[in-house]
């Protein structure tokens, strides 16, 4: 082997940036196809995006980049809004799948998350999902004679301790933010008690001698012959839901009479 010089390790800023971060991403990466659908998809919603904002005032984030950075937090299975911001700030693969240059400085997570609940509750995800499943190359891939509904359990958010009882009785909490209260051997069901900050959470069980929480029910349409996702809602959680979960399309009615519904 030839003589090598040891590398240096010191690091050297420097005055100008000449990264192209299209040229950082290979071409064959998955995000490259799904960033072409998700941007296909959001530009038919660009009159529905104008509708939800002032046309005076400060700018806001972009929707079209918080879409983007909410399908990275599904692929990737990143907990929070603000692991997720953390996450954009550092990695070169998700700045360019956003649409932020390397220069960009990124969003705050509050403001991410303020940002996200007005497209949310703008019903933009259903109306981005109905977009996605109406191109051609997702058409090719759907067939509507084999459908399935598939649920899981979403943990709410409230805790035990907002569990009250619906008559006012009962002991009150502890003093305190998160103050302590004893409820072993007290019976509490749906039907005598309910949260007090989430009253949609109902407790739940995953099986046989598995401890109740308070729990949502999840529930996606799944296309089977390619494992797609083509519709998706949430309901309380009860141990008829998925039915009528699926009672809401037809066919995945018809893919509940013949016997379809997973569980997970």
């Amino acid at each position: 082997m030839g003589a090598t010089m040891r590398g240096d390790d010191r690091i050297c800023g420097s005055l100008f940036s000449y990264i192209d971060l299209e040229k950082r991403i290979r071409a064959d990466h998955p995000l490259r196809a799904i960033r072409q659908i998700a941007n296909a998809a959001l530009n038919s919603l660009s009159g529905e995006f104008q509708k939800l904002y002032s046309p005076i005032g400060r700018e806001s984030i972009p929707p079209e980049r918080l879409m983007r950075a909410l399908l990275l937090q599904a692929f990737y299975s990143i907990r929070s809004e603000r692991q997720l911001v953390e996450r954009i700030d550092s990695d070169l693969l998700f700045r360019w799948f956003v649409g932020l240059g390397i220069e960009d400085a990124v969003w705050d997570a509050t403001t991410f998350t303020k940002n996200r609940d007005r497209l949310l509750d703008g019903a933009v995800a259903s109306q981005f999902l109905a977009a996605v499943l109406a191109q051609d190359k997702v058409k090719r891939l759907l067939s509507s004679d084999h459908f399935s509904v598939d649920g899981t359990l979403l943990e709410a958010w409230a805790s035990p301790k907002s569990f009250r009882p619906k008559d006012g009785s009962g002991e009150p909490p502890g003093p305190g933010r998160n103050g302590e209260q004893d409820f072993h051997g007290e019976r509490r069901t749906n039907d005598t008690h309910s949260s007090i900050t989430d009253p949609d959470a109902r407790l739940y069980r995953k099986g046989p001698g598995k401890e109740a929480r308070l729990y949502f029910l999840g529930h996606a349409l799944m296309e089977n012959r390619n494992g797609l996702i083509v519709g998706a809602m949430t309901t309380r959680a009860s141990g008829h839901a998925e039915v009528g979960g699926a009672g809401t399309d037809r066919a995945a009615c018809r893919s509940a009479a013949a016997g379809h519904i997973g569980r997970r």
